[in-house]
């Protein structure tokens, strides 16, 4: 008694365990529409297959970075306007945390940071355009006094600099020359006015609706991780937040002193222009703060050598005091970066992104190194 073919049922008639060539019609070969049998589906592993999915990754993947790089102006907007509500966002927790209403307590920041910068508008401004042009008007001065040194004199013969610097100075027109004529600086001015405008209006919504759109974010989390993210991602908002205000507090400390230091030594005229100046580049990681002592040191040699030297004196202290006391301080509940890479991070980010890269690199490597220390290093350790 033979055995019942290998995968058939004991029921099933032999038929039923045909091979898989197919038969072919009669009807179909008598009015000669039969066009042969049917072949086996292409395999998966093909490399036809495996090339053409490829190339259509490839393809996908070259137009959204094409995309992506197009839009990269807007994207840096939306950049920034994240980084300053997350850095007003502290100012609203503590309305908050004294009994005001989160709508109202936005309203609150908003209008006082709206008052602050009109103040600003309206009584700094004159003052910094008049001691700017103040400032124009006495560097050809400057400059004569420069030429006299013997060793100026020597490359002024050879290259006449200083007489190309002042006509520069003289014609006044530093700003349309800069931007490629008066048109050119007219479309600069609009354009920065309009990303400021674009900035403040996404910052306002950013900060209105902080509380949803991290609830949001963390909804895509899986259910079983969703606490620790949240608790992550709130820690990395906070650190933000602290970094701005602490930013701003330092930088805020650099401008005062500043002036009062530029009222006492003799340079009144300019000591708000100075102080604003040095203010603004202290918030710049790294070099800001050097580049603004660099400056007003140079117009106080111009002034007098005395002067000069009293600018040097001051500025190096006030850094060893802002190096190790004021910024410690400030920044210890924000940010905990290694001094070496707070200065890799400063250079990739004023490489990538200039001013604005600088500015949000410390905060960013901040949260990259807690995300390292939460995640990677303690799933290494229970290991």
């Amino acid at each position: 008694m033979t055995d019942a073919p290998r995968g058939a049922d004991a029921g099933e008639p032999a038929s039923s365990a045909s091979t898989d060539a197919e038969e072919p019609d009669p009807a179909l070969e008598a009015e000669g529409e039969y066009l042969g049998e049917l072949g086996a589906p292409l395999s998966r592993h093909s490399p036809f297959v495996w090339g053409f999915f490829g190339g259509l990754g490839f393809f996908l993947a070259w137009w959204l970075g094409s995309t992506v790089t197009s839009i990269g102006p807007t994207l840096l907007l939306v950049v920034v306007a994240l980084f300053l509500a997350a850095g007003l966002n502290p100012a609203v927790e503590f309305f908050e945390r004294h009994g005001m209403r989160r709508s109202y307590a936005v309203v609150t920041v908003i209008v006082v940071a709206l008052a602050a910068v009109a103040l600003f508008l309206v009584a700094i401004v004159p003052v910094i355009t008049d001691q700017v042009q103040s400032i124009g008007n006495n560097a050809p001065d400057w400059l004569d006094r420069l030429q006299k040194n013997q060793r100026v004199q020597d490359l002024d013969d050879r290259y006449q600099i200083i007489d190309k610097i002042k006509d520069y100075i003289a014609k006044g027109d530093f700003a349309s020359s800069l931007f490629g004529g008066v048109l050119g600086f007219g479309l600069a001015v609009l354009s920065a006015l309009a990303n400021a405008f674009i900035v403040i209006v996404l910052t306002l919504y950013f900060l209105a609706s902080l509380d949803k759109t991290k609830k949001a974010l963390y909804q895509l989390a899986p259910a079983s991780r969703r606490e620790r993210v949240t608790l992550l991602g709130d820690r990395v908002i906070a650190g933000v937040g602290g970094y701005v205000s602490g930013a701003f507090i330092v930088a805020t400390c650099a401008g005062i002193s500043s002036l009062i230091f530029l009222f006492v030594v003799g340079l009144g005229q300019y000591a708000v222009a100075l102080a604003f100046v040095v203010a603004l580049l202290d918030v710049i990681p790294m070099i800001g703060a050097t580049i603004g002592a660099v400056i007003v040191t140079a117009i106080g040699f111009a002034e007098d050598p005395k002067i000069g030297i009293a600018c040097v004196v001051f500025y190096v202290i006030y850094q060893q005091v802002e190096n190790y006391v004021i910024y410690p301080r400030v920044m210890s509940r924000s940010v905990d970066v290694p001094g070496a890479v707070t200065v890799i991070a400063a250079l990739v980010g004023a490489a990538l992104l200039g001013v604005i890269g600088a500015l949000l690199a410390i905060p960013t490597a901040a949260a990259i190194l807690m995300l390292t220390r939460e995640v990677v290093v303690r799933r290494q350790d229970h290991r």
